[in-house]
């Protein structure tokens, strides 16, 4: 990776240097899928076995129905290896643990005598989960989203994931108790859960990854008057960065940076160092072990646009980290805690040597659903509260407005709506006779 020295760097290029790749390349790509998303509102089920084949090569014609009966789902997780299906109990666990204690606290207070204030919460009713299909079939992305939904108690949990889905996908998205599964992928299948069509239900929220058509279909469907969803996140290319000392090791580092620009081309990747040997000792560990991973182009072309970062110390390690507004934040430090209290911007942090972005991904507990392109400045991972919307009740007794009452009537009479001061005006004066 090129090696730039931050101090050295004018303003507009430090900015360059943390810039990522367009987000959208094709200035075609929203009319594709606005026809996409049209073609399902209006035509359903018949649209969806159209894009099946189309995209994904696969002949709905040939079965029964789009959604997989309970036998198909018993065959498919008969077939998967019981190392597997350990694995995935192990991490079911960790994700279960973290998420229950994120179950909410309602609060219930007096604001002032006879004003009592309430926060609630209740989990949203329909949610439908987005797995992406392709090479990599992203089991861990069925834990992430399945295991909240269930904690938080939604009602209906609907899955899709293009077909033929992975046996391991269905076997997950049981085990996590999800008996909806469908057999659809792409911006067809966000269209179809933001409109529903004879066979999938239309659904509250969409939460999950995917590629630009998905994350363009989320955008869409969740600006869309014709139906009332909402989405999980802003979503775009994998990133990591890392923040390392002349302590770190290089080799870890290396594989740490691997790992994210395996993802995909668009993956990007970045290392912010105070040590230029380390720097060095990277770059060598990088193409000794990109030259082993059957998947070398894809992360070859990612490091085309990552870099290495030179600082003067984790303090400006941590100034650079927070601009750019990392989706994954590893810091390998010797002291690694120290650096954390100035971090300000990050999807999820990984502290020490140890602790690769992998487990993060897959089994340490935490949820892998991050913002990504910088938007972990202002958004947060997905948690439990996701799958749920809160709201506030406010109760007040007879004492409690005549306390409050004149405070509202003069704020309302200086907003000049005259009707929000009768309001209040018209109980007062009840209270005299």
């Amino acid at each position: 990776m090129d090696i730039l020295t931050w101090a050295a760097l004018s303003v507009d290029e430090q900015k360059a240097a943390l810039q990522r790749s367009p987000l959208i390349g094709d200035s075609g790509l929203e009319q594709s899928v606005r026809a996409i998303v049209d073609a399902v509102a209006s035509r359903g089920d018949a649209a969806l076995k159209e894009f099946n084949q189309k995209f994904d090569g696969f002949n709905s014609a040939n079965i029964d129905s789009l959604r997989l009966s309970e036998s198909e789902i018993s065959a498919a997780s008969a077939r998967v290896s019981t190392e597997l299906k350990a694995a995935i109990a192990q991490a079911m666990a960790n994700i279960d643990v973290f998420h229950s204690a994120q179950q909410f606290r309602p609060i219930d207070i007096e604001t002032q005598a006879g004003v009592r204030c309430e926060l609630r919460s209740e989990p949203i009713e329909k949610v439908g989960l987005y797995i992406p299909g392709g090479s990599a079939p992203l089991i861990s992305t069925v834990l992430m989203l399945a295991l909240p939904a269930k904690i938080a108690g939604c009602e209906k949990r609907v899955l899709v994931s293009p077909p033929p889905i992975n046996d391991a996908i269905v076997y997950a998205a049981n085990a996590c108790g999800i008996t909806e599964i469908y057999q659809v992928g792409g911006a067809q299948a966000i269209a179809a859960l933001a409109f529903g069509t004879e066979t999938i239900p239309s659904v509250d929220k969409i939460f999950g990854p995917g590629n630009r058509y998905v994350t363009e279909a989320k955008r869409l469907v969740s600006q869309d008057g014709r139906c009332t969803v909402s989405i999980d996140m802003p979503a775009g290319p994998s990133e990591v960065l890392v923040i390392a000392d002349s302590d770190a090791n290089a080799q870890f580092i290396a594989a740490d940076l691997l790992s994210q620009a395996e993802h995909g081309p668009d993956s990007q990747v970045i290392l912010v160092t105070d040590s230029e040997p380390l720097a060095q000792a990277v770059n060598q560990a990088l193409e000794s072990q990109l030259a082993a991973l059957p998947r070398q182009e894809i992360a070859a072309t990612a490091l085309k646009g990552s870099r290495t970062i030179l600082v003067k110390d984790m303090q400006e390690a941590a100034l650079v980290s927070n601009c750019y507004g990392p989706e994954h934040l590893i810091i390998q430090t010797r002291f690694p805690r120290d650096v954390l209290n100035h971090i300000r911007a990050a999807g999820s942090v990984f502290l020490g040597a140890y602790t690769p972005e992998s487990v993060g991904d897959y089994a340490s507990g935490t949820n892998h659903v991050l913002p990504t392109y910088g938007y972990s400045r202002a958004v947060s991972s997905l948690s439990l509260a996701d799958f749920s919307r809160r709201f506030t009740v406010q109760e007040l007794s007879a004492k409690g407005l005549l306390g409050l009452g004149q405070a509202v009537m003069t704020l309302a009479s200086n907003e000049l709506l005259d009707a929000h001061k009768n309001a209040v005006a018209i109980r007062l004066a009840s209270l005299k006779d």
